[in-house]
């Protein structure tokens, strides 16, 4: 069994200056395109489920599944991380599951919508940081509330995220309550808030410091050297993608994600993890509509998805050599739970 919990993956990655990929799954398509290309690259790698896939693929049938795949993978070192757990409940139900890494998102209220108090949010996670250590199990947790920099809106991705709009500092994280909050909680990592937005429509430009505050990032770290800095909404939205999708009949607005430059950038400042799902659902997507469209009197759905298998396979590639975690899963010596429950006592 090669799963391991988030805080041993991304302990290794700052020893050696990298980042690791966290690709969100829906299906055995994501999970097997993310795994062979982990496998590809010897690259750990952190696989993510929302409460929405959980609900989806049913929450027995994906930790089972996921658990299989581990186990056929045995070279890969995989963190498999509950993404956006609203509430302490739905984290220790993740757990009692098999995830080995869980994310308690107390920057929203248990709604996913509301912008939680700092008082709240530090309530929240320090309690399941505290359920979740005594059994081994690695947390993160989260400063500030994603937006847009652009709107001041939340991005509602899977009936999760920010309602409303938001003054420009209210979403971006403040370095010193992040310090604040990190040490009122003992979180392994910490989700911060930058400009990033989930779901494929994050910029109407090119990011720029205006819209994507990467010097955040930097006071974070300098006041939270040791802490593992976590990019959520950082899907690049690659344009051929968006040219796939539109020429085999979808229609996606002209958009810009996060450039990989700027990732790069970012892990070079401390972060460690960075959450990837919209660039793996536009490879499915796009393919399936592309064999589709040659294929109009087709009802093979295995040739309809083994296409977006080897174009999701072909972006985690890209990542894992592009964040530098390539080469790097065979280094990884794989503790148990009871040695992560050493390590937190």
């Amino acid at each position: 069994m090669t799963l391991a919990s988030m805080r041993q993956i991304l302990d290794h990655a700052a020893e050696r200056g990298y980042g690791v990929p966290a690709f969100n799954i829906t299906n055995l398509e994501t999970l097997l395109a993310v795994l062979r290309a982990a496998e590809r690259s010897n690259s750990p790698v952190i696989v993510q489920a929302s409460q929405s896939a959980r609900k989806y693929a049913d929450d027995v049938l994906l930790s089972g599944l996921v658990k299989a795949a581990a186990q056929g993978f045995p070279k890969v070192p995989v963190c498999f991380h509950q993404d956006h757990g609203s509430t302490p409940e739905v984290c220790e139900s993740a757990i009692a599951l098999g995830f080995t890494s869980v994310m308690m998102d107390g920057s929203l209220e248990s709604d996913g919508k509301t912008p939680a108090s700092y008082e709240y949010n530090v309530d929240v996670t320090a309690r399941t940081v505290a359920y979740a250590h005594a059994r081994g199990v690695s947390v993160e947790g989260e400063i500030g509330v994603l937006g847009s920099l652009e709107t001041g809106g939340g991005e509602q991705e899977d009936g999760h995220g920010l309602v409303g709009t938001l003054e420009r500092e209210e979403l971006l994280t403040d370095p010193q309550q992040a310090a604040d909050f990190v040490a009122a909680t003992g979180v392994d990592a910490l989700a911060v808030a930058i400009g990033t937005s989930h779901g494929a429509y994050k910029f109407s430009r090119k990011p720029t410091g205006d819209i994507l505050a990467m010097d955040v990032i930097a006071a974070i770290h300098q006041r939270l050297p040791y802490t593992h800095l976590v990019m959520h909404g950082a899907s690049t939205v690659p344009e051929d993608l968006q040219d796939l999708i539109n020429e085999n009949g979808g229609h996606i607005s002209k958009t810009y994600g996060v450039p990989l430059e700027e990732v790069e950038n970012a892990i070079r400042m401390g972060v460690r993890k960075i959450n990837i799902d919209t660039d793996l659902r536009m490879a499915l997507t796009g393919s399936a509509r592309e064999y589709l469209k040659a294929n109009p009197g087709s009802f093979d759905i295995r040739g309809m998805l083994k296409p977006g298998i080897t174009r999701m396979e072909a972006v985690c590639l890209e990542r894992f050599e592009r964040f530098g975690a390539a080469g790097n899963a065979s280094r990884i010596r794989v503790l148990p739970a009871e040695s992560m429950i050493q390590f937190y006592a």
